[in-house]
């Protein structure tokens, strides 16, 4: 899930090239998407790893949650009721949004037609208020936790991970900490490396596999990223947005390891990628200083799309996807359409932000917390 940058306390300096990460993350998993309606399985999936891009939203929120309320007194109703008006307007947007959608998504696939518009209704009622639906019970029929707007699945994780905060985590001592990243992070490799799929995209569905991975993936990288926010210490660097942003790109972008005979090497880069390379680049993200103007105006706007554009995308590739298979097409065939939900998408993120995102969270604020 994607933390959005004013989560910072309003006091403190803002973390600029973490905003370029979020960003850059949100649109590989964008690309990870658009390349979805083409592949077989996870292993001839196009942008193959861009489902760790979640882990990478995971460890960032940690991050946050620690270096803007771990030494702040706050009342758990109070903190939670910020958490609930900073994410959950754009969870109710993409909902809306999803059902807005959805008897245009037809196909060989999901047969939508056949779902009558109060189960539709309901469906918008549980993912409005992120009650998960259970594989079986949904009514896309392909076992999506949220299935009008499936990246929901990371917010209701994202959810667990701020109330285990404000209850426990944030009252752990460093050292107690450490060894829940280290036995969380065990655990998170011997899934990815053992499990079913032999990966870390997992999550989305109610199934018991779906919910341990998701639990895992939660559970390592939540907690590290608070303990990075805890033992942080700047150094020196530079050129760290460009490289830290190429280099997501590029673990997002490689292959699937190993094929289907050796699961356990692509679930080792898995956690390679989000035990080691995801929280040095939180690290590194954080210790740069941006002396750029053009540099910090990208930065700031890719963090600023960065979560609406997690949010909204997701239904018009179920148009896509169904678009594609009703007309058989290759990917170059639907190339033109894949650009403009590309760019559609990013332009939907940004008036979202401004004409709705913003001012609702804006007048929620003045409302529940009594800040002028």
């Amino acid at each position: 899930m994607i933390t959005p940058s004013s989560a910072f306390a309003d006091t403190k300096p803002h973390y600029n090239v973490l905003d370029g990460f979020r960003g850059v993350a949100a649109l590989t998993v964008l690309c990870f998407h658009v390349f979805e309606a083409f592949a077989t399985s996870h292993l001839d999936q196009e942008i193959n790893h861009g489902y760790l891009a979640v882990d990478f939203f995971f460890i960032l929120s940690g991050f946050v949650m620690g270096y803007a309320y771990d030494h702040k007194s706050m009342t758990t109703a109070d903190f939670l009721k910020r958490r609930v008006i900073r994410l959950h307007p754009m969870v109710v947007l993409g909902a809306l949004i999803g059902a807005a959608l959805f008897y245009l998504q037809g196909c060989e696939v999901w047969d939508v037609s056949l779902i009558s518009v109060s189960m539709l209704m309901v469906a918008t009622l549980l993912n409005l208020f992120l009650i998960p639906a259970t594989p079986g019970s949904e009514i896309r029929g392909v076992g999506e936790m949220y299935p009008l707007n499936g990246p929901s699945w990371s917010l209701f994780f994202e959810y667990i991970g701020n109330i285990l905060y404000i209850l426990l985590l944030r009252k752990l001592s460093t050292r107690a900490l450490s060894v829940l990243v280290l036995l969380a992070g065990m655990g998170l490799a011997a899934y990815a490396m053992f499990g079913p799929e032999g990966d870390l995209c997992v999550g989305f569905s109610m199934t018991p596999t779906g919910m341990l991975g998701g639990s895992l993936r939660l559970l390592f990288a939540f907690p590290a990223g608070l303990l990075l926010s805890r033992i942080f210490k700047p150094v020196k660097v530079k050129g760290v947005f460009w490289i830290g942003g190429l280099v997501i790109v590029i673990l997002s972008a490689i292959p699937r390891i190993g094929g289907a005979e050796n699961f356990w090497m692509n679930g080792l880069y898995d956690a390679l990628c989000v035990i080691l390379v995801f929280p040095l680049l939180v690290y590194l993200g954080a210790s740069a200083q941006i002396t750029n103007p053009v540099t910090d105006r990208i930065c700031k706007f890719l963090g600023d799309i960065s979560y609406p554009l997690y949010m909204v995308h997701y239904p018009f590739i179920y148009w896509y996807f169904a678009w594609v298979k009703n007309e058989n097409l290759t990917f170059m065939e639907s190339f033109p359409g894949a650009a403009a939900l590309v760019v559609v998408s990013i332009l939907l993120a940004w008036v979202s932000l401004k004409l709705y995102d913003e001012p609702v969270r804006k007048y929620l604020t003045r409302r529940f917390l009594k800040v002028k």
